[in-house]
């Protein structure tokens, strides 16, 4: 027996219970845009709860765990990875969202998939990737392409337009229309800003007193100290408003303090050294792919045969859904010799 022969629609009582609860700008789930293919809805689930479920079961999601946050393959179990940068994001926005009683589930579901197209190895694979791709490449777009394309071999995940909004305007240039996307938009720069400085700690590439008192005395000398003074600065500066806004003090010494991490950290030498061996692979990946299509697996040939998608795209789509590893393995077997086996 299910839900339907009982008559027992758990939905519609969350739904209600949005509206009763959930700020009057909030995003709520029975008044979503829809997706761009009418399902039958969920006893069960609100429409963002599914679109949550669908981004945490779909491959793209799992793979960002082997995928680089900063530091390229680093030895320690500790560092960040593009996964693990993503559960952060979501935490915070969550946590901002719950306060101002926005839509949780929106929330969550836009942060989780925030990420789903980045490149391997970081920002070095993203720019690489542009540079190579007569379409130009950026990891938002890409991540809205997985969502609506690439996962389910040219299916797609079938998202709400709210969340894929979210997800492509996470960016700093971005505009999300919901409040929800901005808390995510957020919510990436006060993580990555963070735990890039806990994670650049523990590389030894500066320490906490290298950080700018100018800074540290406004948002506080530890990841504890700033996440709490930038959560509750957002919060106390949105609540009750139609808009996510900072305090002008808060929000000068958070850009100040991502200035200092691109200055120290992110074109850091030593956090980079290997950054040139990145574009080298991924280039000579590229280049093979394009001239040797049918060396794709069986799913891209098709992406190009009967979607007609350019070779071009469809390569880069290969590369980007790539992990460190996987994309070295594959370097190795098209350009490392074997040994000789008898």
């Amino acid at each position: 027996m299910d839900l339907n022969e009982l008559g027992i629609n758990i939905r519609e009582e969350q739904e209600r219970r949005e509206h009763q609860y959930l700020s009057r700008y909030a995003s709520f789930s029975d008044e979503s845009r829809g997706r761009d293919r009418t399902e039958e809805p969920c006893p069960m689930r609100t429409i963002y709860q599914r679109d949550r479920d669908r981004i945490i079961h779909c491959k793209a999601f799992r793979r960002l765990k082997h995928k680089t946050q900063v530091f390229l393959a680093p030895e320690g179990d500790h560092y960040r990875t593009r996964l693990t940068h993503t559960l952060e994001v979501s935490q915070i926005a969550r946590s901002i969202a719950r306060a101002l009683r926005l839509n949780e589930d929106l929330t969550e579901a836009i942060a989780l998939g925030h990420d789903l197209g980045h490149t391997p190895f970081g920002h070095a694979g993203e720019r690489t990737l542009n540079r190579l791709c007569p379409e130009g490449f950026s990891h938002c777009r890409q991540s809205i392409r997985t969502v609506e394309f690439l996962e389910k071999d040219g299916r797609g995940l079938n998202l709400t337009r709210e969340v894929r909004d979210g997800i492509l305007n996470h960016r700093t240039e971005g505009m999300p229309y919901t409040l929800e996307g901005k808390v995510v938009r957020l919510s990436d720069k006060i993580a990555y800003i963070n735990h890039d400085i806990d994670d650049a700690i523990r590389a030894r590439i500066f320490s906490e007193n290298d950080v700018p008192h100018e800074y540290s005395d406004i948002l506080g000398n530890s990841t504890k100290t700033r996440l709490n003074t930038l959560i509750n600065d957002i919060v106390a500066n949105s609540y009750g408003r139609d808009d996510i806004l900072m305090s002008d003090d808060i929000e000068h010494a958070m850009k100040s303090l991502r200035q200092f991490m691109f200055d120290n950290l992110y074109s850091n030498p030593q956090a980079k050294a290997e950054e040139v061996k990145v574009y080298k692979l991924i280039t000579e990946l590229y280049n093979y792919y394009v001239s040797n299509p049918d060396k794709l697996p069986g799913n891209y040939i098709r992406f190009i045969e009967e979607y007609n998608q350019s070779k071009e795209r469809v390569v880069c789509d290969y590369i980007a859904g790539m992990s460190d590893h996987y994309a070295i393995a594959r370097f190795e077997e098209i350009y490392v010799p074997r040994s000789w086996k008898v």
